[in-house]
C-alpha cells in the first residue's frame, strides 16, 4: 500500500520519539519526535549507546527495563523521570525534570544480531504535574499546608507496618491549644486562624525534618516522630511547646499555651489508632493537671 519511503516519512512524522534499542543499549533508529513543544532533536543518539549518552545509574535503570521488555514479549509501560544530572556531558540534556511515560515492545526480529524493542515517549510532565497537585490538595490542609488526617493516618500505618517488621520505634505527640474556643469568641475566627497558622510554622522551625506534621481537626495537631523514643520525644515536645507560648505572645499578642501527650507504639498494638488513642490520654491528663504541659503515657 506504502512505499517504503511513504513508510519513513510516516514514521517520522510522529508527534512522539520512537527509539530502536538493543539488549546491549544501542540507539539502533529514532523516528518521530515532531512534536517540538516536548522534545529535541535526537538524530545525535543514532549509532551511540546509553552508556555513552546517560550516568551509569540511569543507563542501567534502562537497560533493566529493556530486558524485561524483551523476557515478557508484551507491551511493557513505564513511568520515569529524566533531567540534566542524567545526562552526560556539560550544557546536554534538559536543565529541569521531565517525565516519561514509555511503551516498551520487544520485536520479533533481530537488530544488527541483537534483540531490541521499539521504545515510545510521551512527555507526560503537564499531566504528572497535575496529578502531584491533586494528590498535594488531597493530603494538605487547606489553611495551615499541613498534612490532613486522612494523609496522617497513612503515615501512621506504614510506621506501624515498619515496627510490626524491625521494631523501628516511632513516637507520637498530639497536642491542642489550650482556651482556643476563648481566643476564638473574644477576638474572632480570623485570629483564630493565624494562631493555628503560626503554631503550624513553629512546628516546621522547631521540628526536625524527619518528623511528620498534621493538623488532625481544629486547633488539634499531631507529630509522628519516626526513630524515636517516647523520652527523646518528650524532650522535643517540651521545647515547642515553649517557643509557642512565647510566640503567640510576640507575634499574635495572645497569651496562649499548648497541651499535649506522647506514646510510642507497643507490642499490643494492633492498629495505628492504638498509639493515637494513648497519646490523647495524654493530651487529656496534661489538661486535667492543669494545661500548658506534656504528658507521656
Amino acid at each position: 500500500m506504502f512505499t517504503q519511503q511513504q513508510l519513513t516519512s510516516i514514521l517520522s512524522s510522529l508527534p512522539d520519539p520512537a527509539f530502536i534499542l538493543t539488549r546491549s543499549g544501542r540507539y539502533a533508529a529514532i523516528f518521530g519526535g515532531k512534536d517540538i513543544r516536548h522534545y529535541h532533536e535526537h538524530s545525535g543518539l543514532i549509532g551511540r549507546s546509553m552508556f555513552e549518552v546517560l550516568k551509569e545509574e540511569k543507563a542501567r535503570w534502562f537497560s533493566a527495563e529493556i530486558e524485561k521488555a524483551l523476557a515478557g514479549g508484551v507491551l511493557h509501560i513505564v513511568e520515569y523521570e529524566l533531567s540534566g544530572s542524567d545526562v552526560k556531558g556539560a550544557g546536554d540534556g534538559p536543565s529541569h525534570s521531565i517525565w516519561f511515560e514509555g511503551r516498551v515492545q520487544a520485536l520479533d526480529f533481530q537488530v544488527d544480531g541483537e534483540p531490541a524493542v521499539v521504545w515510545i515517549a510521551s512527555n507526560i510532565t503537564e499531566k504528572n504535574a497535575i496529578q502531584q497537585k491533586l494528590r498535594l490538595l488531597s493530603e494538605t490542609d487547606a489553611l495551615t499546608g499541613l498534612y490532613n488526617r486522612r494523609k496522617l493516618l497513612e503515615i501512621l500505618d506504614s510506621r506501624l507496618a515498619v515496627f510490626e517488621r524491625e521494631r523501628a520505634q516511632t513516637s507520637v505527640l498530639v497536642f491542642d491549644l489550650d482556651n482556643f474556643k476563648r481566643l476564638n469568641d473574644e477576638m474572632g475566627h480570623h485570629a483564630g486562624d493565624a494562631v493555628l497558622v503560626e503554631v503550624a510554622r513553629l512546628c516546621h522551625q522547631h521540628l526536625r525534618k524527619s518528623d511528620v506534621i498534621a493538623r488532625f481537626g481544629g486547633d488539634e495537631f499531631v507529630v509522628v516522630m519516626p526513630d524515636t523514643h517516647r523520652s527523646d520525644a518528650l524532650e522535643i515536645a517540651e521545647r515547642l511547646r515553649k517557643h509557642v507560648a512565647i510566640s503567640l505572645r510576640d507575634v499574635v499578642r495572645y497569651e496562649s499555651t499548648i497541651s499535649g501527650g506522647i506514646s510510642e507504639f507497643g507490642p499490643p498494638d494492633r492498629f495505628s489508632s492504638d498509639i493515637l488513642a494513648r497519646a490523647d490520654a495524654g493530651l487529656y491528663q496534661s489538661k486535667r493537671s492543669g494545661r500548658n504541659r506534656v504528658s507521656a503515657l
